[in-house]
């Protein structure tokens, strides 16, 4: 558990209903100060729900939520002014340019000389990668530099929480990679906590993923965590030659459950389920390095795919908001 003072968002079984139904249920959440947290679910598993109330945009019907410490019902305000959030699909006036644009928002935020305003605006454009496209038109951004240029919008009153819905969503391969470039480089200025359904994105980016599931939180856990699955504990070995007599003897260890052995191109690749991690990581290469008929190409602890750990938590659904 994270010390209090460095949590940025904290949730105590938060619970949203809408005429008798539970859209969100018990949310416990813990976003760590500088992180990014990936906010994962189904269709109508709750995430759009709980940034409502994150925003003061919603009530709880049970439960509380802090921002900063602050209560996100009686202290909304101040929550407010150290916020910058990003829907799914921002509008913007388009016959303006990006400075324009940032220009409009920064005075919401600013009060005094227009020098440091300017050089603020500056700053934002150069950090989301605009700056050579400050003053075009923004009718003729890509739907990339359109997001990049929400993120500039909610980044230009210094927020310490970033709320971005959807950022990558319907963007091409070079949109998403430049968003999630932006979202990288705001790691040192803030926190970001972001849905998304787009799973690669998730695996690539964030420190901490939540995962809901029918209004319900089924897994809260770092990316590495994660992805190295629960229960039971895999390792992967890659292996050339004769292997045949030190796979029994693998399998015949006592903390050994089970090798899944698999041929193909004149190697063979083991699946071995263990019982014990420690005993494991001391003896399982030792003991398959010691029969001199078999080569070692590739040995570590199986990583799972994001996908695999979502779809196993969610019953198989994969997208959604």
């Amino acid at each position: 558990m994270q010390p209090p003072n460095q949590l940025v968002i904290e949730t105590h079984d938060l619970t949203k209903s809408y005429n008798g139904v539970h859209a969100l249920r018990s949310l416990n959440l813990q976003v760590p100060k500088n992180s990014i947290f990936g906010f994962l679910g189904p269709n109508g598993a709750g995430k759009t729900t709980t940034i409502k109330l994150l925003l003061g945009l919603a009530h709880p019907t049970a439960g509380s939520a802090s921002v900063f410490g602050y209560d996100v019902v009686k202290d909304n305000v101040e929550i407010r002014k150290r916020v910058g959030y990003l829907a799914q699909e921002p509008r913007y006036y388009e016959h303006m340019t990006a400075r324009q644009i940032l220009r409009y928002t920064a005075h919401f935020f600013f009060r005094g000389p227009e020098d440091k305003i300017e050089a603020r605006i500056n700053e934002t454009l150069t950090l989301v990668g605009l700056d050579d496209k400050a003053d075009r038109p923004v009718k003729g951004f890509s739907g990339g530099e359109r997001q990049r240029l929400g993120i500039a919008q909610a980044q230009i009153n210094y927020p310490d929480l970033l709320i971005l819905d959807e950022p990558a969503a319907s963007l091409d391969p070079q949109g998403r990679r430049d968003v999630l470039e932006v979202m990288e480089r705001l790691r040192k200025h803030t926190t970001i906590f972001y849905s998304t359904h787009i799973l690669s994105d998730v695996q690539r980016v964030s420190d901490i993923v939540a995962i809901l599931n029918h209004g319900e939180l089924v897994a809260q856990a770092p990316i590495e965590q994660l992805l190295a699955g629960s229960g039971t504990t895999m390792y992967t070995l890659v292996l050339r030659g004769d292997a045949g007599a030190i796979q029994a003897q693998v399998a015949g260890q006592p903390w050994v459950s089970a090798v899944q052995a698999t041929p193909g191109d004149g190697l063979t690749t083991w699946q071995v389920t263990v019982t014990d991690e420690a005993e494991a990581e001391e003896r399982l290469l030792r003991l398959v390095l010691s029969d001199a008929c078999v080569h070692v190409r590739e040995f570590g602890r199986k990583k799972y795919e994001l996908e695999e750990v979502f779809l196993g938590l969610t019953g198989g659904e994969k997208h959604g908001k």
